[in-house]
């Protein structure tokens, strides 16, 4: 099973490239769904097909391509709801107006988090081989995809596991037998909901499983935010494994008159970006491809058909590759428990240049900062007994540097 990704700034061609992506993939025989978690829901038009809802067959000559468009207001009404209902009936019980108690249950992001839960069923219920993610413009697929994280982490300190695990706990106290059914029915609701989003983050982190194409026009300021991207991406361990540039225009040649000189002087400067970025991703291990603007926008099958061999040529649309995890630990001094011992975490910060980075320790937790995005990284064991040191930057690589606190480190 593979899961594809497919985001970029707005108006880049993202949409297109991931259906053409599809259609690859179904001609070489996979079962393949595409689902699109983008508001604009412009899927559909790409392959020319009315989609709901539901995987619908995009057209009889590609029997394995399917596609659907993710109703999240209908997932908010099938999933959260019912939750929500249970949650502010124990509030109201426990005195809370029922104003406030509506307000508290409200969850900013419960629908695109909702959307991201049927990707996962599909990669579990259905029989697809490959599922292709149309997702929003970059920014918003960023929020997306660290979703999971934040709402795992919020759930936990809101209703932490061993207080969900004490039977109708605070109903008990109250020694009302209709509270303690009700918490326990939010409780094992609340527990789905944790084991949901500890399934995404894992499915999201999975390297062999989930990757992520990022598709840009050859600009520089679409290429400067690609690589806040790749940034962004890498805090949160999700893993880049393509770049497409998409709308390169044709070389005019030794052509005259003032579209030929317009054709080359563009396509000089895009000729620099891609230059640029392919020394970028070359360090990264992360290939580049281009493919060429088109006179008009391929719709259907067939004109998408045209566009995945531009693309991708003879070559398997999953192959990419991928940069080193995002963390290594290393021992730099010392044996066994000695007090004298150095380690060294390396973090992969790609793309991040001379950025600005701001560390924090938070108790088990390394907080790193890289252009006003934050991530919390949970310690290896070893570390939680440490104190940060040093940090250096070089090449992408953030390393932090930790040497042994006495009072703990033997405990």
């Amino acid at each position: 099973m593979r899961v594809l990704l497919f985001t970029g700034k707005g108006g880049v061609g993202k949409t297109t490239t991931a259906a053409a992506t599809a259609v690859a993939l179904a001609r070489s025989g996979r079962k393949v769904l595409v689902l699109s978690t983008d508001p604009a829901h412009s899927l559909g038009d790409a392959f020319a097909a009315d989609l709901g809802g539901e995987p619908t067959e995009v057209t009889a000559s590609l029997p394995g391509l399917f596609a659907a468009h993710v109703d999240t207001r209908a997932l908010v009404d099938e999933a959260w709801e019912p939750l929500r209902a249970q949650l502010r009936t124990l509030l109201a019980g426990a005195g809370v107006e029922e104003l406030v108690a509506d307000e508290l249950t409200v969850l900013p992001g419960v629908e695109e988090l909702l959307a991201l839960e049927q990707v996962r069923r599909a990669t579990e219920d259905g029989p697809w081989e490959v599922v292709v993610v149309d997702c929003g413009p970059t920014a918003e697929t960023l929020r997306l995809l660290s979703l999971p994280e934040a709402f795992g982490g919020y759930l936990e300190r809101l209703f932490p596991a061993h207080r969900r695990a004490v039977r109708g706990v605070l109903a008990g106290l109250a020694g009302s037998g209709a509270q303690v059914a009700k918490w326990d029915a939010a409780a094992a609701s609340l527990s789905r909901l944790a084991e949901q989003l500890s399934g995404l983050r894992s499915l999201l982190a999975d390297r062999d499983t989930t990757t992520i194409r990022l598709v840009l026009t050859p600009e520089r300021v679409v290429a400067a935010e690609t690589r806040r991207t790749l940034t962004a991406l890498a805090l949160h361990e999700l893993h880049v494994d393509g770049v497409i540039a998409n709308r390169v225009v044709p070389d005019p040649g030794a052509g005259r008159g003032a579209a030929a000189s317009w054709l080359r002087e563009r396509r000089r400067e895009q000729e620099e970006v891609l230059t640029e970025l392919g020394e970028l991703m070359a360090g990264l291990g992360v290939p580049v491809r281009a493919v060429g603007h088109r006179a008009g926008e391929p719709v259907g099958p067939d004109e998408l058909g045209e566009l995945a061999d531009d693309l991708y040529g003879g070559d398997n649309p999953l192959d990419g590759g991928l940069a080193r995890p995002l963390l290594e630990l290393r021992r730099t001094a010392g044996e066994g428990t000695s007090t004298d011992s150095e380690y060294v975490l390396d973090l992969q910060v790609p793309g991040i240049g001379d950025g600005d980075v701001d560390l924090a320790r938070i108790g088990d937790e390394l907080a790193v900062t890289v252009g006003g995005r934050r991530r919390t990284v949970a310690l290896p064991p070893v570390l939680r007994r440490c104190d940060v040191v040093a940090a250096d930057l070089d090449d992408d690589v953030l390393s932090v540097a930790f040497r042994p606190d006495p009072a703990v480190w033997m405990q």
